[in-house]
């Protein structure tokens, strides 16, 4: 990974981190999230005349995207339904990079070698400790924990197939936006049909916050898809999970939360990954 891909991918992880942490201070979810996919949605309309299509053959992962980021957004609400964000959301995103490194090797057939690898599973395990920083309790509530581990399955899921169809696309500009155009769709629907009756109250309250978070989200999502047109997915799924770094040190600068010992060593853990994961060859 060049040093240009290793900084957009961690610009992406930023800017994850300030989308989530919007999504966090809300208390409607499903509304925030419908309104940032309508705001990404706009902003495709308007690029998409400007691009080419994506080829033929990058159709079918298009389509498989949008099923899956419905899947990842219906599973994400559910956990934080279910679970706090601190335990849940953090299992959810080191899962992912595992499961992305184990079928970019079996399936894509991308090699890592030994150095990246112990990266990556670095990362991972730095991330998904920073469940524990506050206690077990997380550990029982199965509904929590299934939500969990199924949105870090779809996280990994829509990251394989977006890395696959953005190169068979031939374009990760036009991929991007024609996923984009289309992954919203599903989400706003579902929220126009449970939300009826609150939708007009919701958008009055919401629709600033949903459109900045909406925008931070494709931007990331853009800089991801161009990184796995140039880098091996696994890596740049690992460092743009780093994200959580991010949103511990936004929890502790401006939501005022405790950066005790246990989480500087989950952060600590992570970053020594990060540094490894850039020096691998």
């Amino acid at each position: 990974m060049t040093a240009t891909v290793f900084a957009m991918v961690l610009g992406a992880a930023l800017l994850h981190a300030a989308w989530n942490a919007l999504v966090k201070v809300n208390a409607d979810r499903l509304v925030l999230v419908a309104i940032m996919q309508a705001s990404q949605i706009a902003v495709a309309l308007l690029v998409v005349p400007f691009v080419a299509l994506p080829t033929p053959e990058s159709w079918p992962y298009i389509l498989a995207s949008t099923a899956l980021n419905t899947a990842y957004f219906l599973f994400l609400i559910g956990a934080y339904r279910y679970g706090d964000l601190s335990h849940v959301y953090p299992i959810a995103r080191g899962v992912a990079p595992l499961i992305v490194a184990v079928l970019s090797i079996a399936v894509v057939g991308e090699v890592l070698n030994s150095q990246a690898t112990l990266s990556v599973v670095l990362i991972a395990l730095g991330i998904m400790s920073l469940t524990l920083t506050r206690g077990a309790e997380g550990f029982r509530q199965p509904k929590a924990m299934l939500y969990a581990v199924g949105t870090g399955v779809f996280i990994a899921g829509y990251t394989v197939v977006d890395g696959m169809g953005a190169r068979l696309a031939e374009s990760a500009h036009s991929y991007t936006f024609w996923v984009h155009l289309l992954n919203g769709i599903p989400i706003v629907l579902l929220a126009l049909y449970l939300r009826r009756g609150q939708v007009t109250q919701s958008l009055r309250s919401s629709w600033k916050l949903g459109a900045l978070a909406g925008i931070f989200s494709l931007v990331a999502y853009w800089i991801v898809i161009w990184a796995m047109t140039q880098a091996p997915m696994a890596m740049v799924s690992a460092v743009r999970e780093t994200s959580m770094v991010f949103a511990v040190l936004f929890g502790v600068f401006f939501l005022k939360e405790r950066l005790n010992l246990a989480r500087l060593a989950s952060i600590g853990t992570t970053l020594i990954g990060t540094v490894m994961l850039k020096l691998s060859k």
